[in-house]
């Protein structure tokens, strides 16, 4: 019998990382193992079946939130190659883009983002941090956590979009 494998959050805790994040360090790590694991041939990475968004905005859209909220709660404001790939996530960024490209760049930014959750002091995690040109108020822990749970959400549907494509080639 094949041993199941736990899950990132039953493994304790992530080294270095405050007590307080582990959860939003295991929803980041728990998402790029699950992604890790998937394989989806290059023509079907932009396919949007029944209209829905494909696994190559998901992938997209999972490195680049990361990306944003991470720089908001840093306070920092987003830069123009930052806003410039909100703009074009949905489009291939270059020719022959395969899901495995997408994958690794979405594992550098949880690569990034568990970095910065280890420097994060726990102290801080109810100071106020503002989000975008329009300032909408959240907190340091706010805007981790919502990155945590905004990449699950979309690791789902993700999901759910490659198995149907898949489903398709039977």
């Amino acid at each position: 019998m094949e041993k199941q494998k736990t899950e990132v959050w039953q493994r304790g805790p992530h080294p270095g990382v405050p007590s307080l994040l582990q959860p939003v360090a295991h929803a980041l790590l728990q998402a790029r193992e699950e992604l890790e694991e998937l394989t989806l041939p290059t023509e079907l990475l932009w396919k949007k079946p029944g209209g829905v968004a494909s696994v190559g905005f998901h992938l997209q859209h999972l490195a680049g939130v990361l990306d944003r909220l991470y720089t908001y709660a840093k306070e920092q404001a987003l830069t123009e190659q930052q806003l410039g790939f909100l703009k074009n996530e949905g489009v291939p960024p270059f020719e022959n883009c395969t899901y495995q490209d997408l994958y690794s760049q979405f594992s550098k930014q949880v690569d990034l983002a568990i970095d910065q959750l280890k420097e994060t002091d726990e102290n801080s995690l109810t100071e106020v941090r503002y989000v975008g040109r329009a300032r909408i108020e959240s907190t340091h822990l706010g805007l981790l956590f919502h990155a945590a749970e905004h990449s699950q959400r979309h690791l789902g549907q993700l999901l759910v979009t490659a198995r149907i494509l898949k489903a398709d080639l039977e």
